[in-house]
């Protein structure tokens, strides 16, 4: 078995599905679709547009040309050649279990099928199926195209094979796969959500809070924590030098005192649900589902590019994952080729996402020299200093910069950006960038920089290759016939000739 996905089925297309379904066509996977609900189209296309969307904050790596996407008439024309079948229809084991069988029945031999279940045991899912040995549960959370995680889990029937093939597919499309040892009821991450749910039902049924507050006592505390090292890590370090052992010795006798009400259910009455459903429309209630979704997103895309930045640059939780991802996404896109003309690079096209603006509605300071450190970078992969040059020790590392503000960049602007080679000698890499509005031309920032190629095991400059010294010999063939820059070599603060 092959550990990419080639072409994806997904029958059922609501919230997860079209979660899964937006997941696999920005991984540049073909999907056929299922589903006889009649707005299914519509759906989906607004859950794609949110993922693509989120998918513009979340990285600025290269994602491959969007898979194709197909509705069909019928089941078994969807799954028709497809490697890797996610069911999602609702959770009610009868209906489930009549879909998985026809799946089954439809699908090639070696294809993998999934259900979205978030609590029936693939054991009883695979009662009536021929070959129950690839049926697994593929258990995501919501939004399936932003947070990673799926948790894998196998009935009787269901070959190890089959758990460890799906867990290597889900990596090259940014998700962590997780094998759960033994089948039960709700897995893991449902069994833990499901206590703290229960726990508060009955904090508001009491009147110990309401909605809203319990909501910002998990946000603005442990839910923080959780987000980079779950529980028992989290735990390990309140313990202190002494570590768990010293934890549960401080705090395991707490969990004998009649603390919470986890042992008893709660009656939604009536009165109870109206009490919930006023108090959730009092806290977001004015603010419309899909809006809701694009601030989840945005939030979530903050969150993992913080938690991209940590562990001195490795990446810390599902920051780390996004980090491999990109990295897979860089190793997999096509090499750049270098096309020189009688112009400055055009090297990088963005819009200002959200996450970019500040307290004046306008793209905050460090966000242009993100732009213009990733069109250095653009450049860098065109004269061949990219990753895999990077890994064999060498690199560049700018070390000046002088960028000027020019106009202003506003939420959702497009813009791109250029590069001019003022000079360079076998170490040193001089440029001149700028940053356009992308529907008038207009000039809004430039930045001139110098970069230093070093050896970077040995800490010191060094020749560049040769391979990379002639692409450069060939781009300052074309660009020194151009006029020098207006605005290159200015210091801060002179004035104008």
């Amino acid at each position: 078995m092959t550990n990419q996905i080639q072409k994806a089925a997904c029958i059922g297309g609501g919230v997860i599905g079209g979660g899964w379904i937006a997941r696999f066509l920005l991984a540049g996977i073909d999907v056929k679709v299922f589903d006889p609900h009649p707005e299914a189209e519509r759906i989906v296309g607004e859950v794609l547009a949110n993922a693509e969307r989120a998918y513009g904050m979340l990285t600025q790596a290269p994602l491959p040309p969007r898979g194709k996407l197909t509705f069909c008439k019928s089941l078994e024309e969807a799954v028709e050649g497809a490697d890797w079948i996610q069911e999602s229809v609702p959770e009610r084991l009868e209906l489930k279990r009549g879909v998985l069988t026809k799946i089954d029945a439809a699908a090639k031999p070696d294809a993998l099928i999934g259900s979205s279940t978030s609590g029936l045991k693939p054991t009883d899912l695979q009662r009536d199926m021929k070959h129950p040995e690839r049926l697994f549960v593929a258990h995501p959370y919501n939004p399936v195209y932003l947070l990673p995680l799926a948790e894998l889990v196998g009935g009787e029937k269901t070959s190890r094979e089959t758990l460890e093939t799906a867990k290597a597919r889900l990596a090259p499309i940014g998700m962590k796969g997780v094998i759960i040892k033994k089948e039960i009821e709700a897995f893991v991450g449902d069994r833990l959500l499901e206590c703290v749910w229960r726990e508060g039902l009955w904090l508001i049924k009491d009147d110990i809070c309401d909605t809203e507050t319990l909501d910002d006592v998990i946000r603005y505390s442990f839910g923080m924590r959780w987000a980079q090292m779950g529980m028992f890590e989290t735990y390990r370090i309140a313990g202190g030098e002494a570590g768990m052992r010293h934890f549960i010795a401080q705090f395991g006798p707490c969990l004998s005192w009649p603390w919470t009400k986890l042992t008893d259910v709660v009656d939604l009455t009536d009165e109870l649900i109206d009490k919930i459903a006023n108090q959730s429309d009092a806290q977001s209630g004015a603010r419309g589902i899909r809006e809701l979704e694009r601030i989840r997103d945005q939030n979530l895309c903050g969150i993992m590019q913080a938690l991209k930045a940590g562990d001195e640059g490795r990446g810390w939780g599902a920051g780390k994952l996004l980090a491999d991802f990109e990295a897979h996404l860089w190793k997999t896109a096509p090499k750049p080729v270098l096309a020189v003309g009688d112009e400055p690079l055009r090297l990088l096209d963005v819009k200002v996402h959200p996450a970019w603006v500040d307290y004046n509605g306008h793209m905050t300071e460090h966000r242009y020299l993100q732009v213009f450190g990733d069109t250095s970078d653009a450049l860098l992969r065109l004269i061949g200093s990219d990753l895999d040059y990077v890994a064999g020790g060498h690199s560049y590392y700018t070390v000046e910069t002088h960028i000027r503000h020019l106009g202003e960049c506003k939420l959702g602007q497009a813009l791109y950006s250029t590069s001019q080679l003022l000079s360079h000698d076998e170490k040193r890499l001089h440029i001149f960038s700028r940053i356009h509005d992308a529907a008038t031309g207009d000039l809004v920032a430039t930045a001139e920089q110098l970069l230093l190629h070093v050896d970077s095991k040995a800490g010191k400059a060094c020749p560049a290759s040769p391979a990379i010294l002639e692409k450069l010999a060939a781009i300052a063939a074309k660009h020194s016939k151009l006029p020098t820059p207006e605005g290159a070599g200015r210091s801060v603060g002179q004035k104008k000739s």
